[in-house]
């Protein structure tokens, strides 16, 4: 019993002193600050919208994660007012004010939608639509204006017409087929001696429209004229029932040169035309006309012809003994590789060859092998690519890269030779899994473009943000799918189609990639292209 005793003292007292010990701590706190604080900082990690779709879109929808802003383009049938979003995800483990599944929006003016996760990350989010608008006089002069703003409609008409017996030949105010006019305007006579106010309704929504008819003196007019390096397109107004055209010459020149009727596309009033085998650096005088009637002389001065750099791939260095750089050491760098971020796991997957188109001796080219680059089976597929840009840095397993070089001028075409060899997909991400087994396809494209700066890739799904062809900063466009094994060297040429003759560009994008999906590790090992002699092309 004494012992026994004597122990529960002891434990007692061993007790007593560490709990006082402990409520010397919490006094200790408490004068100090009255809690324990944590001092560690929040992680910061950016909230991304991933993906976004809604009803009746006119195509996918455009995801910017550098200004933190999502574009949706509506079909013009589309009530914007009312939109309903089908689809829609964003980085997870953030919550989203609003969800955007729920409900619908009204987007004729940006929302914010605010995602948060330790920190708040506020999206504008806003709707494009475009509809479709046509007013057409017969023997008008030239293309209707539209107004959207003003929403008037201006038709102008030779000064001999009587604007109260004016024939209508097609008319369009709003989304097709859900639109009504009051009053009520069909083809026909239609009296415009004084404006004519048209109620424009559909959905739920109407608008006030006035419609103007205007005197003309002047039957032809150059409206415009866009002098590119080889080729002038002009673009002119006359009568709607004559036959209109164009003619040019060198200012020191008395004959006008004809342009061949088969260059000239006319739609009422307006015609167009793409003059073509013109010189560099030269000044021209155009001049419209429709039938006997001629229009103002515009004088223009063509661009220079400017030569893609580095693009018969003869220069190359070796980086840290692993990572092959497409330009020449100390050199002035054009093109670039995802060499970078296939080393970080393996070797690089672009690297120069003696493999040669046919004709050319000397040189190089450059071979793009896709591949599984990683560590016993950890790791990613590496699509083998090589793009004007720079490849800025590695993201964990993923990489950020800058697009685009400084380029104002406007070729017609790019032009090459390129050798694949294709292999079946075995390496998909989720969006893609559909692909595996098929044959994968290379794929060469060209852009122009007006961004105000290099383009951020990112291929991190997490805030991926990729290259797309659809976007409004793309001015002209041309690409080469390839999904077959070509044997041997294939000559290549690529016609780029511009949405508009009359911007000029900051930045031109050219890239080659032996697999078409590699941006989203989808791809084939062992898909292997070779490019070569790349050349941009002026004239038509």
């Amino acid at each position: 019993m004494i012992m026994i005793r004597q122990i529960s003292d002891t434990l007692s007292r061993v007790f007593s002193v560490r709990l006082l010990g402990a409520f010397a701590v919490l006094c200790l706190f408490s004068v100090l600050g009255g809690c324990i604080k944590n001092d560690l900082p929040y992680p910061k990690i950016p909230q991304y919208i991933l993906t976004l779709a809604v009803e009746d879109e006119a195509r996918a929808a455009s995801l910017d994660s550098v200004s933190f802003k999502a574009t949706v383009y509506l079909d013009e049938t589309a009530d914007i007012r009312n939109v309903r979003f089908s689809e829609y995800s964003f980085t997870s483990g953030a919550t989203s004010d609003p969800d955007l599944l729920d409900g619908t929006y009204d987007l004729t003016t940006p929302i914010v939608v605010t995602l948060s996760r330790y920190q708040t990350y506020q999206w504008i989010v806003e709707a494009e639509q475009h509809i479709s608008r046509v007013f057409e006089i017969k023997g008008q002069i030239g293309e209707t204006s539209f107004d959207e703003v003003g929403r008037r409609v201006v038709v102008k008409v030779p000064s001999t017409e009587n604007l109260a017996h004016l024939t209508l030949t097609d008319i369009k105010l709003g989304p097709a087929g859900i639109t009504t006019l009051t009053p009520a305007i069909t083809p026909g006579a239609i009296d415009l001696s004084k404006p004519l106010v048209v109620t424009v309704s559909w959905h739920d929504h109407s608008e006030d429209w006035t419609i103007y008819a205007e005197k003309s003196d002047l039957l032809v007019s150059t409206s415009q004229v866009d002098a590119w390096s080889e080729v002038i397109w002009a673009y002119g107004e006359g009568p709607a029932d004559l036959k209109g055209g164009f003619r040019y010459r060198l200012p020191d020149s008395e004959e006008w040169t004809e342009v061949p009727e088969s260059e000239i596309t006319q739609t009422a009033g307006a015609f167009a035309a793409c003059i073509a085998h013109i010189q560099p650096l030269t000044t021209y005088e155009v001049r419209a006309y429709a039938g006997e009637n001629e229009g103002n002389i515009v004088t223009v001065t063509t661009q220079t012809a400017e030569i893609l750099p580095d693009a018969d791939f003869n220069e190359w260095w070796l980086k840290d003994k692993k990572i092959w750089c497409p330009w020449a050491e100390n050199g002035t760098r054009f093109w670039d590789t995802g060499n970078t971020g296939a080393a970080t796991l393996g070797q690089s997957n672009v690297q120069p060859s003696d493999h040669l188109p046919p004709g050319v001796t000397t040189g190089q080219s450059a071979k793009l092998e896709t591949r599984f680059v990683g560590i016993a089976g950890i790791g990613k597929l590496a699509a083998g690519s090589i793009y004007t840009g720079e490849f800025v840095k590695v993201d964990g397993t993923n990489g950020i890269l800058a697009f685009g070089r400084p380029w104002t001028v406007r070729p017609t075409s790019l032009s090459g030779y390129f050798d694949y060899t294709t292999a079946p997909i075995n390496y998909a991400s989720a969006e893609y899994e559909y692909l595996k087994g098929r044959p994968d396809s290379c794929h060469i494209y060209v852009a122009l473009t007006d961004w105000g700066a290099p383009y951020e890739i990112r291929t991190n799904p997490k805030n991926r943000q990729l290259f797309d062809p659809t976007s409004p900063e793309i001015i002209g466009y041309g690409e080469l799918v390839v999904g077959e094994t070509t044997g041997g060297y294939r000559e290549f040429k690529i016609d780029i189609k511009y949405n508009s003759t009359a911007r000029v560009p900051r930045y031109i994008q050219i890239t080659c990639a032996a697999s078409k999906y590699g941006d989203f590790f989808t791809g084939g090992a062992g898909a292997t292209l070779y490019v070569d002699q790349l050349s941009l092309g002026y004239d038509r």
